[in-house]
């Protein structure tokens, strides 16, 4: 009996240390490095894995998922039956948890209804929801490292002047500040900026192109087109910018470029306005209260002050997300969006993107407090304000603040096809279809600006809707030939601004992951270059993974 009970011990530590082993291996001899945490890096590396792919995830986030887990709960999708793969996968798995009647804390779940935005597509089987908490879209997340034996090496910055080594059009190897070196076959750019891709020498675009560029009708410029209500059209508010009205001598009021706005169709170094999408709530016990931040500066918001005595009492906006939460979001002509604050963040460094993004922090909260105080904001809604706030068992490590930035946008690259709206709405044909989107091509403000007649306006802000579901060239996530042959981007992907603004929704930055990995991983079956992978053989790859490449496909 004694020596089974040995042999038990000794075949458990073989068993642990065999894990170990393989543990150990993934990390320090990689298939594929992917630098970013983001959900398309998780799609990509789940794929991987189930191709049998050692792949390690180095990231700078501690928390994983990007904007899905960081407070984009309300889902922007459009057509949700293109969505495939480990995209719906994640999706089902938001409607498993919250069938779960533990799942509902705060409110109970007949109250929610429908406003989950489900659908049964696929199969009868494969229920979806596509509002959901942003903790449970971290764990759904981590479920999927762990299921998969994914290893995430977090809190690693690239070293971005002198950290990627390229030899022969590749890259050999990546560096962090840590001073931790990874070797791959192949590497994946999953960062939102780009990081990697542009210190990788890969050519990439910031700002909005002109319109005779791409032929293209939607980009650059776009002064007096008003398809929302995030401007100073709507209800004719013809709003002083100076800080005398009427005066211009008297100077002009904060966060209002004196800039000129350029010509329609023109193309500028501007990007659309960054925000936090905050997870708020008014559940009694869950909520903490918009505090004053220690640098409050009522100055800076007197031109929202206009707003409201104007008649314009627009201010907190987004979707609804379980247990009594809000996802919120910018809504009219002065909110949460911090126009005209961002354009040097891509190019930043660490250290200046700190100050930019502390700018946008204090900024917001800022607003927020604004809103609960303020005399120029009606009674009755600073006393319903003030019954929100941040939820409380959301970003319990941040002070229940998101862990990231909404990045609209930043680098994007110049690939092998660049998407532009003629892609979008169904002008030209798209041959390599690596997945869909649906979403209208969608770009929050980039500037606010005085008019020729002496009145502020924001410009920017578009909705346009395409008329069917498109497909999604694969020369978006590829990089030229010539420039890097290892390398995929999942997420500043080849696309013209407007383009961009559709194809930047998180199911589809999901389903671009999962396309990546099956592209890599073939790949490397066949001892071949990226560039090389037969395309046909790849879609029937990608139909085997659940992909929907084109509308018979759905």
């Amino acid at each position: 009996m004694k020596k089974i009970k040995l042999a038990a011990i000794f075949l458990a530590f073989l068993v642990v240390w065999a894990c170990a082993v393989k543990q150990s291996n993934k990390a320090n001899h990689p298939d594929v490095v992917i630098y970013g945490g983001t959900s398309a890096a998780i799609t990509a590396a789940v794929q991987l894995a189930q191709m049998d792919k050692n792949v390690l995830i180095v990231c700078p986030e501690k928390h994983i998922g990007g904007l899905s887990a960081s407070g984009l709960g309300y889902t922007d999708v459009g057509d949700k039956s293109v969505i495939g793969g480990l995209s719906r996968e994640f999706y089902h798995r938001v409607y498993l948890h919250y069938q779960n009647d533990e799942a509902w804390k705060w409110q109970p779940r007949s109250e929610y209804g429908n406003q989950g935005q489900g659908t049964t597509a696929i199969n009868d089987s494969m229920q979806t929801m596509w509002t959901f908490e942003p903790h449970v879209a971290e764990n759904i997340f981590e479920e999927f490292v762990a299921e998969n034996n994914i290893t995430i090496l977090r809190d690693e910055w690239l070293d971005r002047e002198n950290g990627v080594e390229v030899i022969d059009g590749k890259i050999k190897s990546i560096t962090m500040l840590s001073g931790k070196k990874f070797e791959a076959e192949i590497f994946m750019d999953a960062t939102y900026e780009g990081d990697l891709m542009a210190a990788a020498g890969v050519n990439y675009h910031v700002g909005r192109e002109a319109n005779s560029v791409y032929n293209e009708t939607w980009n650059g410029v776009q002064k007096g087109v008003f398809h929302h209500g995030h401007n100073f059209h709507h209800q004719q508010l013809n709003i002083s910018p100076y800080v005398i009205p009427g005066d211009p001598s008297s100077g002009v009021l904060p966060r209002i470029s004196t800039e000129p706005p350029g010509e329609n169709g023109s193309g500028d170094k501007r990007i659309q306005a960054y925000n936090y999408r905050l997870c708020t709530t008014n559940a009694e016990g869950n909520y903490v209260p918009f505090e004053k931040p220690e640098n409050y500066d009522p100055a800076q918001y007197e031109l929202l002050r206009r707003v409201f005595r104007a008649g314009r009492h627009s201010m907190f906006g987004g979707g609804k997300i379980p247990n009594g939460k809000r996802d919120v979001n910018n809504v009219g002509p002065f909110s949460s969006d911090n126009i005209g604050m961002n354009y040097d963040y891509p190019e930043a460094s660490y250290e200046e993107r700190k100050v930019i993004l502390q700018e946008h922090i204090d900024y917001h909260q800022g607003l927020l407090y604004f809103w609960c105080t303020d005399e120029s904001v009606p009674e009755n809604l600073r006393l319903k304000m003030r019954k929100w706030g941040l939820a409380k068992d959301e970003f319990v490590d941040n002070n229940h603040w998101p862990y990231q930035i909404y990045v609209r946008e930043a680098r994007r690259m110049l690939g092998e096809f660049v998407m532009t709206d003629n892609e979008i709405l169904g002008k030209k044909p798209v041959d390599k279809s690596i997945g869909m989107g649906s979403y209208a091509m969608d770009s929050h403000n980039t500037q606010r600006y005085i008019t020729e007649e002496g009145y502020v306006q924001n410009e920017g802000d578009l909705g346009v809707e395409p008329p069917a579901p498109y497909q999604i060239h694969l020369g978006t996530i590829v990089p030229k030939r010539e420039e890097c042959k290892n390398l995929l981007v999942l997420t500043a992907v080849s696309s013209s601004h407007i383009a961009f603004g559709s194809i930047r929704m998180e199911p589809v930055f999901m389903v671009l992951g999962q396309s990546a990995g099956v592209l890599a991983g073939m790949a490397m079956e066949k001892g071949v270059d990226l560039h090389e992978v037969d395309y046909h053989e790849l879609a029937d790859q990608l139909h085997a993974a659940g992909q929907i490449l084109d509308i018979s496909n759905k």
